[in-house]
């Protein structure tokens, strides 16, 4: 069912610091956007081999990465995996019992549909699956 890891996502508490840092690393930011359904400031970053990094940035202390970074400060926010049918992925991990935080899918950053299944059924890692249309 999962095809890679498309991205890493990481919660930051200054978006332009950790832009700075990652860049010096060699990353380059490839898309940036705010995301108002997700209350966050989404900036991709890529490198020329392996996943993206998504730096997340809340745009609210009411949101889902503000109330994250309150909890446990920065740090990895989840790992997104890439599927070829979201919606085949979603009623996959519903049959198997593992509780979705979105049982219908969303569409989130880049307009790609996604959807998160919780951490409690990962062992404490919130897991992204994101519909990615080149598989």
């Amino acid at each position: 069912m999962l095809d890679h890891i498309d991205h890493i996502g990481i919660a930051v508490t200054d978006v332009e610091n950790a832009i700075t840092l990652y860049t010096t690393l060699g990353l380059r930011v490839s898309h940036d956007e705010t995301v108002p359904t997700q209350g966050a400031r989404a900036v991709f970053l890529s490198a020329p081999h392996g996943p993206d990094i998504e730096l997340l940035g809340a745009l609210g202390d009411d949101t889902p990465v503000g109330k994250f970074l309150a909890k446990r400060g920065p740090g990895m926010h989840h790992i997104c995996y890439a599927v070829p049918n979201l919606a085949t992925a979603v009623a996959t991990c519903i049959a198997n019992g593992y509780e979705m935080i979105d049982p219908t899918p969303r569409i989130g950053a880049k307009g790609k549909p996604l959807a998160f299944i919780h951490p409690k059924a990962m062992g404490g890692v919130l897991i992204e699956l994101y519909e990615a249309n080149n598989l």
